[in-house]
């Protein structure tokens, strides 16, 4: 199974001030946000990760930049995996915004949702989950890869996989510089290890040689260990 390591960008300041970064330029990490991205690098760096991609938008960069240098990778860009398109929102204070009748829409009917100028939560999950197949079947089953994005997106992603309904994927919590594990199979099995986790990760172990083992590993178990998890 491709190991598909999914990690949010770290804090930036319009976090605390409460407004929609969307794609504008020049939103970068703050200090405690550089701090994230940095602790996110030494979390992964036990893994033998084979390849590295971002989401274009500078705080992603940022923070996939040292997950780069700790793994000695490129840094891959892959706009399916950017933020969503705020459209005319993008900029504005949250504030505001949930005094409009289509926060309401966002919050409890997001299938519904088109932002003004901007994409409907439909089609930022079609576009993330089929970045994510395609980068499957680009890399060989035991690969491991990593995959740097937006709480958005990796909600959507996690929320089609666990095969929750769109409509419920605000109930999903992707904190700041936190970890996320797929696992996805050839024949169509998928396997999420983690979700919103900031504990340590270790690459899976070599299944001994015996029958035991090898039913484990039939299920996709022994991917990524998932010991002292915290989701």
């Amino acid at each position: 199974m491709t190991t598909i390591v999914l990690v949010r960008h770290g804090e930036n300041d319009w976090v605390k001030k409460h407004r929609l970064a969307g794609w504008i330029e020049g939103v970068h990490l703050n200090e405690n946000g550089r701090q994230q991205a940095a602790a996110a690098a030494e979390r992964l760096s036990e893994l033998p990760i084979k390849s590295l991609y971002s989401s274009p938008v500078l705080r992603c960069r940022e923070t996939a930049e040292f997950i780069a240098t700790s793994q000695n990778l490129p840094l891959n860009i892959l706009e399916d995996v950017g933020e969503v398109r705020y459209g005319e929102w993008e900029g504005k204070k949250v504030k505001k915004l949930a005094k409009k009748k289509a926060w309401f829409t966002v919050q409890f009917f997001p299938s519904r949702m088109k932002f003004p100028g901007g994409e409907t939560l439909r089609e930022v999950q079609a576009r993330g989950v089929n970045a994510l197949e395609a980068l499957a079947g680009q890399h060989d089953d035991k690969d491991i890869i990593c995959v740097v994005s937006h709480a958005d997106l990796i909600k959507l992603v996690l929320a089609h996989y666990l095969g929750v309904h769109i409509d419920l994927f605000q109930r999903i919590i992707i904190s700041p510089a936190s970890v996320s594990v797929l696992h996805l199979a050839p024949n169509g099995m998928v396997r999420v290890g983690r979700i919103n986790d900031d504990g340590p990760l270790k690459p899976p172990k070599k299944p001994a040689k015996n029958k035991e083992n090898e039913k484990a590993d039939d299920t996709g178990e022994t991917a990524v260990s998932s010991e002292n998890s915290n989701s």
